[in-house]
């Protein structure tokens, strides 16, 4: 087995902890990471170094090519800029992969549902293009499409789609309104469908597609588009199988990827031992599968569903009473069963 190294990001709010979590978990996967830990981001790399986002940070990342990324706090209006959206377009994180399947005995409204969000994560309107004319009283942002951009998230999606089996690409956009920008990124996507046959595509308004999904998700299975819209659709279809708190993140590019909780970090709760490390930790089951790591991940995702499907040891939020740790815990133990299960049978 080989041995990795890292770069571990816990965040702030209840970062850590969640955090903490997914090391116990991935210890008794006997998965052989060194964690290189860098816990001056956000305020407290503002505090430290006078940014956000320090340089040996991104250093780390590009040197290991993997991070594990808790949540980190984004001041409203004002303040310092996304630590998220400045990890995506400094390395180059094109591709956001957002997973979205339900749990067993978390009660939602939907059932059976199991879609993949790919999000163009470095342009669009969140390309930072922005001014403010204070003569005028007007402010404008811009955003921006790239032919290129569209291409990558795209092929990206795509390839994706038929390495795991899947069925349906669905292209999202406003293309009837937004023609030049949006536009592109249709037409994009038309022409490239054909290369690949044995993925049905088809495409959706945007504002038709929140509708759609709200009503009828089992219908959609991998759904590809432009940064804003993903984003919001991305924490709707989360919405679908029980909350930001139960789904991973991915943010991947050709030279790095930077795995990551969706959710926020939670101020109100830090320290009290009542987060739920789900999320974090189906995100590390990504990593584990980026990294080549097959095994781990079937044993991890193998446990958590069978600790879901119990429901005797789940943190509040989902109807148990478990800390943190507790939760982390008995989902270890699970994991060292079902891999020595594996172990015995050689499956």
């Amino acid at each position: 087995m080989s041995r990795y190294t890292v770069t571990l990001l816990p965040g702030d709010g209840i970062g850590p902890e969640v955090t903490d979590a997914v090391c116990t978990v991935l210890r008794a996967a006997e998965v052989p990471i060194e964690w290189e830990r860098f816990d001056s981001v956000g305020h407290a790399g503002m505090e430290a170094h006078g940014t956000p986002l320090p340089e040996a940070v991104l250093e780390s990342i590009r040197r290991n090519r993997v991070a594990l990324k808790g949540p980190v706090t984004t001041p409203l209006v004002e303040g310092f800029r996304s630590v998220n959206v400045s990890l995506r377009q400094k390395l180059d994180l094109y591709a956001n992969v957002r997973p979205c399947r339900n749990l067993p005995g978390v009660e939602t409204r939907f059932e059976e549902v199991d879609l993949v969000i790919f999000r163009e994560n470095t342009e669009g309107l969140y390309s930072g293009i922005e001014t403010y004319d204070e003569r005028l009283q007007i402010a404008d942002s811009i955003a921006r499409i790239t032919r290129r951009g569209s291409q990558r998230i795209l092929r990206f999606a795509f390839e994706w789609a038929r390495a795991n089996g899947r069925q349906r690409m669905t292209a999202v956009h406003k293309a009837n309104v937004v023609k030049i920008s949006t536009g592109l990124f249709l037409q994009e996507a038309i022409a490239m469908a054909p290369e690949y046959p044995e993925i049905e595509f088809d495409h959706r308004i945007v504002d038709n597609m929140a509708m759609q999904l709200v009503m009828r998700p089992e219908e959609f299975d991998c759904v590809v588009t432009t940064n804003l819209f993903g984003d919001i659709l991305s924490d709707l279809c989360a919405g679908l199988v029980g909350g930001l708190g139960l789904v991973p993140g991915a943010n991947i590019g050709d030279d790095a990827a930077v795995f990551e909780a969706v959710h926020g970090s939670a101020p109100d709760i830090a320290g009290h031992k009542k987060a739920n490390p789900t999320a974090l930790i189906r995100t590390a089951i990504l990593m584990l599968r980026h990294l080549g790591e097959s095994a781990a991940a079937g044993a991890v995702e193998s446990a958590l569903l069978q600790l879901y499907r119990e429901g005797r040891w789940l943190t509040r939020d989902v109807g148990g009473s478990c800390s943190t740790g507790e939760f982390a815990l008995r989902l270890a133990e699970r994991v060292q069963n079902v891999s020595h299960a594996i172990d015995r049978t050689g499956s």
